[in-house]
């Protein structure tokens, strides 16, 4: 039987020594370290030296060109873009032009909204997939809704919007206060 070589475990050895570079800082090795937000590189000269940096850069990566667009504050073409919060539409000329637009276009349900009586509710969608209808003044006004609101003035309260909503089959509106919640048959 073959003895082990445990000198090929030693632990201040390591096959990613110098793997990561230098510290631009100290020129000390990068080494991966680990916080509760979870691992990046740090300096391994650390708390002499407080270099760090994420391990993921997130960066903007240009998915495709859209044929026949241009921005409408350069002229340049748009192109869909991946970033860090998912997929949008960008002006290629970045970092110079800095026009951006979100990729799903949000559904106007052509409410007006009853808060700033400026805005329009709109359709959108929560980060995981739900629907709910907010104003389009947001971050000014941040009125929002769970279900589908309606054009149609509480008899109770006279407040603007009711909302649809639906129970055993059948459909009724309900006041978006939810101090009235006045219910009405459809």
């Amino acid at each position: 039987m073959s003895k082990i070589d445990h000198s090929l475990f030693s632990g201040h050895e390591n096959a990613l020594d110098g793997a990561f570079g230098d510290c631009p800082e100290c020129s000390a090795k990068l080494h991966v370290r680990r916080s509760k937000a979870g691992a990046f590189l740090g300096c391994s000269d650390y708390p002499k030296c407080t270099f760090s940096k994420p391990i993921h850069d997130n960066q903007t990566v240009e998915l495709t060109q859209i044929g026949g667009s241009s921005c409408p504050d350069c002229g340049l073409a748009l192109a869909i873009k991946k970033g860090r919060y998912g997929l949008f539409i960008g002006c290629t000329g970045f970092p110079e032009c800095h026009h951006i637009e979100a990729a799903k276009q949000r559904a106007d349900i052509h409410v007006d909204c009853p808060v700033c009586k400026s805005g329009k509710l709109l359709k959108r969608a929560n980060k995981f997939g739900k629907s709910f209808y907010a104003c389009d003044g947001f971050p000014s006004c941040k009125y929002a809704l769970n279900h589908q609101p309606i054009n149609k003035t509480c008899p109770k309260c006279d407040w603007p919007v009711m909302l649809e909503r639906k129970s055993a089959g059948k459909t009724y509106y309900q006041c978006a206060q939810k101090e009235c919640n006045a219910k009405v048959n459809q």
